[in-house]
């Protein structure tokens, strides 16, 4: 794997690093949004901007704007206003968008590097002394370098934190080559690689679940766990968003940049403490211990119909769908097979983590008892916002005999009085951001050992396959897991809160 300087990166000394949950108030922010009339932007990051403002969450902040569009700062507010009406989740008072509006400014960019810098000067001065700046590279990845160069230019650099959005490289060789370019304008400490399925309250709720039960982690291992399951299977298609997905396809747009962190809280080991840096020395020392993804253990696909999309080649190869078989070559978990699946234009959208438990002897039981008819028993992870853990488990069905049914335990997050409380997932990633907390985002150590353990696949990737949309994928999947079977579709709905 390709080495860095070590003078280029640098991380906060141990006691200076900061520990969630214990803050000093935060400085004023000038947040710098590029590619700000892009999808993401409209869909998330103006809303969840808004809505931080107007909490108690966040310090007071200035928003400049900028994107390829030549907008005045009251076209670009009236685009906010759409998508903040058309996709917030908190919406506004009549109130409270006159105060947003106010600090919301924009500035083309291709005004060039000067007026971008006296935009943010001007911002600066409307808050005071002690500012900071947050640049969000809402952008393709194409075009990161070009950001970079243009907040050098305009020397923004100082006192700022960047954001930066997937996917990170498209193979170990570009991911280094990013990092050093990066690492020529901002320190390691300054760059926030984000994964907003981290930003997720169920995805951190994983790390609480495990750390804090002695009831699971003294059986969180190869003794007692059979096989994990990641399954983020998608029902939505591009989207318009063709000629960005042919250079990446699933793997690299869903597989590096999310499933494979979500795994890494799965099995990391404990940290030392809930600080950015510990969280991110156990990630980093799993994508160490994951083994080389192989070709044979990989089913790709791509729905019927892509090749027919606008701006797709009518060859294309790329994968719609993939779903693979990892292992981690560490104590805790050698020789437990770990599956991801991900999709476009599946049967259902759903996000869901499965720990399959070893099956317990069943001598005892006589035939035709029911045991060992509906799979291992389970711990089940929802990952939607509206976050859910079921424990599956055979019990005796009532009456006569020994019949047994799966039953099941389930908790929702709705069901707790601070389920109001819940940030989306950019908003607590921005927060973070804004913090300095690294804890739920990339290293670039992270980021490098997964495309150097993904090389075998980006060179030699076997045929993808033709599946219908609205399906599960090729056939092929049950191969790729056999003995076992996908979680997905469930055998169980998930019960709905009678509150």
């Amino acid at each position: 794997m390709a080495t860095k300087n070590p003078q280029t990166i640098s991380y906060p000394a141990p006691e200076s690093r900061p520990r969630r949950h214990d803050y000093d108030p935060l400085d004023p922010h000038v947040i710098v949004l590029f590619g700000a009339t892009g999808d993401l932007a409209k869909r998330k990051l103006i809303s969840g901007l808004a809505y931080l403002d107007q909490s108690e969450l966040a310090p007071d902040i200035q928003i400049v704007a900028t994107s390829l569009e030549d907008f005045s700062d009251d076209e670009f507010r009236e685009i906010a206003k759409d998508a903040i009406d058309s996709y917030g989740t908190h919406k506004l008072t009549p109130d409270q968008w006159a105060d947003f509006a106010k600090i919301l400014r924009y500035v083309p960019q291709g005004a060039g590097p000067q007026a971008l810098a006296d935009a943010v000067a001007e911002a600066e001065n409307n808050l005071g002394p002690k500012v900071r700046r947050l640049h969000y590279l809402s952008v393709p990845p194409k075009a990161a370098r070009a950001v970079i160069e243009m907040l050098r230019d305009a020397n923004l650099v100082e006192r700022s934190r960047v954001v930066m959005e997937k996917p990170f490289g498209t193979d170990l060789k570009s991911a280094v080559a990013l990092n050093d370019f990066l690492h020529e304008t901002f320190d390691e400490s300054q760059i926030f690689r984000i994964d907003h399925f981290l930003g997720k309250e169920a995805a951190q709720n994983i790390l609480a679940f495990r750390f804090a039960n002695g009831l699971f982690e003294p059986i969180w291992n190869r003794n007692f766990i059979d096989h994990i399951q990641i399954d983020i299977p998608e029902t939505l298609g591009l989207d318009q968003r063709a000629n960005f997905y042919e250079s990446t396809g699933a793997y690299k747009d869903m597989v590096v940049t999310h499933l494979f962190q979500v795994m890494a809280f799965v099995v990391m080991e404990p940290p030392t403490a809930l600080e950015p840096y510990a969280i991110s020395e156990e990630k980093n020392k799993v994508f160490r211990s994951m083994l080389p993804v192989k070709c044979s253990d990989v089913v790709r696909g791509q729905y019927n119909g892509y090749r027919e999309e606008p701006s797709v080649a009518k060859d294309s190869d790329t994968e719609t769908f993939i779903a693979l078989k990892v292992g981690i070559d560490n104590w805790r978990w050698a020789g437990v097979p770990i599956y991801l699946r991900t999709g476009k234009k599946m049967a259902e959208g759903i996000r869901v983590i499965s720990i399959a438990f070893k099956e317990a002897p069943r001598s005892m039981f006589p035939a035709g008892s029911g045991v060992g008819t509906q799979g291992p028993d389970h711990l089940t992870f929802d990952l939607a916002d509206n976050s859910k853990v079921s424990l599956s488990f055979y019990g005796k069905r009532p009456g006569p005999g020994m019949k047994l049914d799966k039953l099941s335990m389930q908790f929702s997050s709705q069901e707790i009085d601070t389920a109001a409380d819940t940030l989306e997932a950019y908003e607590r990633l921005i927060l973070d951001a804004m913090r300095g907390d690294h804890t739920l985002f990339t290293t670039a150590e992270g980021i490098e050992s997964l495309w150097e353990r993904s090389t075998e696949l980006l060179n030699d990737a076997p045929p993808a396959k033709v599946y219908p949309p609205g399906t599960w994928g090729p056939n092929a999947i049950h191969q790729l897991i056999a003995p076992n079977a996908w979680r997905l579709p469930f055998e169980r709905g998930w019960r709905e809160s009678s509150t």
